[in-house]
């Protein structure tokens, strides 16, 4: 294939990306044990998590009683790119997900973007889901003995502390487990989400016994932009769902259980997380939640006049967060496997352990890295940024859709987009409107990280990239190594 498309840019088609990942074959050194079970698990496993267990409060903050509206606008806007994903994880079935997905249709320089900000949105996650974590630890060990880890060591500087301990350590345990081996993270994830995801339901038949018509009321009182606020900050509860496209190469069947996968985890994950919304709002009022850290642990304590039931929500909690860490860093290694793949990173990032079938350097470094803003920074900062790169990712996502169409007609597809154009465009539309809540200073931010990107890209990724090169592709399995 020539390094560059009739169009001028550097552009690698579907089927040169399926061919070198083995993506229809094993994957890249890769193995094939999830199922679509464990897809699906994998998926909830990486979306419920902080966002809801902890970020609840900061969205009641803005939107009040209406926080359950905002929960429904985020969870359209992740639908209709959740077709695209489901659309394109289907044809492009590799660990690359949206930029791979970029790369094929717009070119290898949005791909890269898109890939830089999907560091942002997998490794900024894991910090702020580690802090989310550190804090439920804390309420989980004053439930079961009284005590509580020292501020200074359960928070960053920002919040009154030197470091935050938990964090980094629940960090460096979802990497222990990850480089052992996929299978083993696999079925941890599966047990984690289900257990989540009881615990949940435990919380509503617990809330939805004290629930009050009149805590809902005003139901819009701060407003149409509270709601807007609070869709923004509630967006963050469902990042991740396109972390399920990250694995491609390691599930049986992949053309067709990526789509289902994906569908299924935002059906899921929206009922709970509406319901969620109306029960605790309903239980005790928003302005007894707004702004409360381990909320939905103080709910039940105040419910059940007891610390009980919030020690079972809390461990809860704890489990649940701990699965997200564990997923998005197993998202985080294979989006940088793929861009190391492809020169775009350093190829260090590739090697797959021969004994494991795991990228193990690649998961240390990775651990290495998000331990230090989970250490140290707040989750209030760590989730606006997390939010408006993974928006920015999913509008490139959208469009995607509509320029392979139009490029590719005949690709393979085991999943379309149902009402095309109009549902990308309206995922698109939806994103920016999102993205517009988050507010100056964080766009200011992330102006900021992706003009640092187009200068990494410009100095190393242009100039290294194996597509550019005219290089021979790197066949499945050819990057095994320590």
């Amino acid at each position: 294939m020539s390094p560059t498309s009739p169009t001028g840019l550097r552009i690698k088609s579907p089927e040169q990306l399926v061919a070198e990942s083995g993506a229809d074959l094993e994957g890249h050194g890769l193995k094939r044990t999830m199922g679509l079970f464990q897809l699906v698990c994998f998926g909830v496993g990486a979306i419920v998590g902080t966002g809801i267990f902890v970020g609840l409060s900061d969205s009641v903050a803005e939107a009040g009683p209406a926080v359950a509206v905002s929960y429904v606008l985020a969870a359209v806007t992740c639908i209709f790119t959740a077709f695209s994903f489901a659309e394109l994880g289907g044809a492009i079935p590799v660990s690359g997900s949206s930029y791979s997905f970029a790369y094929a249709s717009l070119g290898e320089r949005t791909a890269f973007l898109v890939g830089w900000c999907l560091l942002l949105e997998y490794g900024v996650s894991v910090s702020a889901v580690a802090v989310g974590w550190s804090q439920y630890l804390n309420e989980l060990l004053n439930s079961l003995t009284g005590w509580e880890l020292p501020t200074a060591l359960s928070a960053g500087p920002g919040e009154g502390g030197v470091v935050n301990l938990p964090a980094v350590v629940v960090i460096l345990l979802a990497a222990t487990l990850l480089v052992r081996g996929i299978r083993e993270s696999a079925g941890a994830t599966a047990a984690m989400a289900v257990l989540k995801i009881g615990i949940l339901l435990l919380f509503l038949a617990i809330a939805f016994s004290a629930f009050k018509d009149g805590n809902l009321a005003p139901f819009m009182g701060a407003g149409v932009s509270g709601v807007t606020a609070g869709a923004s900050l509630a967006f963050f509860s469902f990042i991740g769902f396109d972390a399920v496209t990250t694995a491609g190469e390691e599930v049986r069947n992949p053309r067709r259980n990526i789509p289902l996968a994906i569908m299924i985890c935002i059906g899921v994950v929206t009922l709970l997380y509406v319901a969620v919304a109306l029960a605790a709002i309903g239980a005790i009022g928003s302005d007894a939640v707004a702004d409360k850290p381990a909320a939905l642990s103080l709910i039940v304590n105040q419910v059940t006049e007891s610390t009980v039931g919030g020690g079972v929500i809390a461990f809860g909690a704890v489990v649940a967060i701990a699965s997200v860490v564990l997923a998005v860093m197993y998202g985080q290694t294979r989006i940088l496997m793929s861009m190391s793949r492809d020169g775009l990173m350093p190829r260090v990032f590739e090697r797959v352990s021969p004994r494991t079938s795991t990228p193990v350097a690649n998961t240390w470094i990775v651990a290495a890295v998000v331990a230090v803003p989970a250490a140290f920074s707040s989750l209030d900062v760590v989730v606006n940024l997390t939010t408006i790169g993974t928006l920015a990712i999913m509008v490139v996502v959208n469009i995607a859709v509509i320029a392979l169409r139009r490029t590719n007609p005949g690709l393979r597809r085991t999943f379309r987009v149902p009402l095309y154009p109009l549902s990308p465009v309206l995922g698109v539309a939806f994103c920016l409107y999102l993205i517009w809540g988050t507010g100056w200073s964080t766009w200011l931010q992330f102006a900021v990280f992706v003009a640092v990107g187009a200068v990494v890209y410009a100095l190393y990724g242009r100039g290294h990239s194996r597509l550019g090169r005219g290089e021979a592709p790197v066949s499945a399995g050819a990057s095994r190594g320590a």
